[in-house]
């Protein structure tokens, strides 16, 4: 498209292929270019998706792109932002959208004293399978939302991830490598989170790496990687949360959600389709619901280029900082309150993202007018 937005990428690692197949869906967008540390990984990627293979000083000065994806591991997202909205462009990250509130607030007045817009993932709650639970919810299908439950359960990331250690330092465990799944798709059915409590402990001081092609035989553990917590929503729905690296099989439901007319089974948040199951007093069972929104594959990405969409737009991002902030704010408020064994009051709250409308084509955000 003639006007399409001009994206950079920087970070070319194993999530950097999904964002490479999903950007080139949505005409708005045009991926441009990538960097990397390792230039010839860049260049692989560059020839393989057909774009720019650059260093990040030259994709920064680059006057074409207007927006740059942020894919680099969790200890360089805040200064990597703030690279970004310091050279003019918008900057959408992978998750999650800092270390700590301090970081997070620095990146968000940054954009906000140069104008720019800022976002990040997790995307997945646009997919399919999470927008017909929003529509689900918005018109009352169980009517008042009073409780849930969302579990992430496995055993960590060295059996398959080749430098799984990153997981294992600040910024990785469970909560703060798959608990922005869980927790954006519960403030995108809910709402923002008013107050948490949380216990945290971890099974092992190191970890063993089984993955085959894994250049270290182990790593040590400096987080928690198992955490309960409890959260109280501003809407008053309470959910019990629990994030593990120390759980080798379990047969527990990814999201449950409980109204006052019914109970609503919502599928992995870390995926963009899944089966959405409801149950209602007068059924025998849970019934498989028929999805009414497209976006079921893995469309990692959508995000960034419905930040695209609303820089012409003039209207709000979905995937926008001020929620990934908040979702940062209620993490950093979980630690704390196991670290400290008292409840914590989230001082930051954001909007609802709007759902997106049913009968999109692929590639559509918005129905044409």
């Amino acid at each position: 498209m003639k006007n399409a937005v001009a994206i950079g990428v920087i970070g070319c690692g194993n999530i950097s292929d999904a964002y490479f197949r999903s950007l080139p869906s949505f005409p708005d967008v045009r991926l441009a270019a990538a960097s990397d540390l390792v230039m010839e990984r860049a260049k692989a990627k560059a020839e393989q998706y057909g774009f720019r293979a650059m260093t990040t000083e030259e994709l920064l000065n680059d006057p074409e792109i207007r927006l740059v994806i942020n894919l680099t591991t969790p200890e360089f997202h805040t200064a990597v932002n703030k690279r970004i909205l310091m050279a003019g462009k918008h900057a959408y990250t992978e998750k999650p959208f800092g270390l700590d509130r301090e970081a997070g607030r620095e990146v968000l007045a940054l954009a906000a004293s140069k104008g720019l817009r800022t976002g990040g993932a997790p995307d997945t709650f646009l997919g399919g399978a999470h927008q017909t639970c929003r529509r689900l919810v918005d018109a009352g299908a169980i009517g008042k939302v009073v409780a849930g439950t969302a579990f992430m359960q496995c055993h960590g990331h060295e059996s398959w991830h080749p430098n799984p250690a990153f997981y294992y330092r600040r910024g990785g465990g469970p909560l703060f490598d798959m608990g922005p799944y869980y927790l954006t798709a519960l403030v995108n059915l809910l709402g923002p989170v008013a107050e948490v409590a949380a216990f945290g402990g971890r099974a092992f001081d190191e970890r063993e790496i089984t993955a085959p092609a894994a250049t270290e035989k182990s790593c040590k553990v400096e987080v928690d990687t198992h955490i309960a917590a409890v959260l109280r929503f501003a809407s008053g729905a309470l959910v019990n949360l629990a994030m593990s690296f120390d759980v080798w099989k379990h047969s527990l439901p990814c999201i449950e959600l409980h109204g006052t007319a019914g109970s609503l089974s919502v599928p992995d948040p870390n995926c963009f389709g899944g089966e959405v199951r409801l149950f209602l007093p007068h059924l025998a069972e849970w019934a498989k619901l028929k999805l009414t929104h497209g976006y079921t594959d893995n469309m990692r990405g959508i995000g960034a280029a419905d930040l695209a969409r609303s820089l012409s737009g003039g209207v709000p991002a979905r995937a926008c900082g001020e929620l990934a902030f908040h979702v940062l704010d209620v993490m950093c408020g979980i630690s704390d309150s196991a670290r400290t064994g008292a409840f914590v009051k989230v001082q930051s709250t954001c909007e609802r993202p709007a759902p997106l409308p049913v009968g999109l084509r692929h590639g559509q955000l918005e129905l044409e007018a």
